[in-house]
């Protein structure tokens, strides 16, 4: 038989996803976790809330984002890996993150190291662990997970799986229905009569 943390988790298994409220946990401790608070919180939150590979995340541009607009706060996200990019809205919340963190801002790119280049995957992926580490999770924590947090949370949500294809930049839709596959809220509020 196999030995249950306490936390539930099987040891030796490695998890590939969070829940919406562990990503959460995440996002929250990163603030706690490391020196930059307020840049890792909002790191985080646009790899979790754009479904952001980390490659992604370290490119982005203040010329990506139109944080003076009225009401959308229109984000362009740029995919990589061949994928296709797309447009998306920025919440109240991340869009004022990004406005006090453009005040500070004196190159292109929106997350950059303590020396003033861009910030490297390596630094991402530490500052992620750690803050797995802080919000009390029971397993190794690394930036995909967030990612794939935002597709399982999406399909939970019952959101359609081409529009969850277009918002992740699937160009391939076997990419996306892994995260329609396990969704048990859908498959029990499935009745025949």
């Amino acid at each position: 038989m196999r030995a249950v943390h306490s936390g539930g988790e099987k040891p030796n298994v490695r998890r590939k996803y969070l829940s919406p409220d562990e990503a959460r946990r995440v996002i929250e401790a990163s603030a706690r976790a490391g020196r930059q608070a307020e840049r890792d919180r909002l790191l985080l939150t646009l790899i979790y809330r754009h479904g952001l590979r980390v490659s992604e995340a370290v490119d982005l541009r203040w010329a990506d984002f139109d944080l003076d607009a009225p009401k959308a706060r229109p984000f362009h996200v740029r995919r990589l890996k061949g994928s296709k990019d797309s447009v998306h809205s920025l919440e109240p919340d991340t869009a004022r993150l990004l406005k006090r963190l453009q005040g500070d801002a004196d190159g292109p790119y929106v997350f950059r190291s303590e020396r003033g280049g861009p910030m490297s995957v390596d630094a991402v992926q530490v500052i992620v662990a750690r803050a797995g580490q802080e919000a009390g999770l029971r397993f190794k924590v690394h930036p995909h997970m967030l990612r794939h947090a935002c597709g399982f949370f999406l399909a939970e949500q019952g959101t359609d799986t081409r529009l969850i294809q277009d918002y992740l930049g699937h160009k391939d839709i076997k990419n996306t229905v892994i995260y329609t596959e396990t969704s048990q809220r859908r498959l029990s509020a499935v009745r025949v009569r």
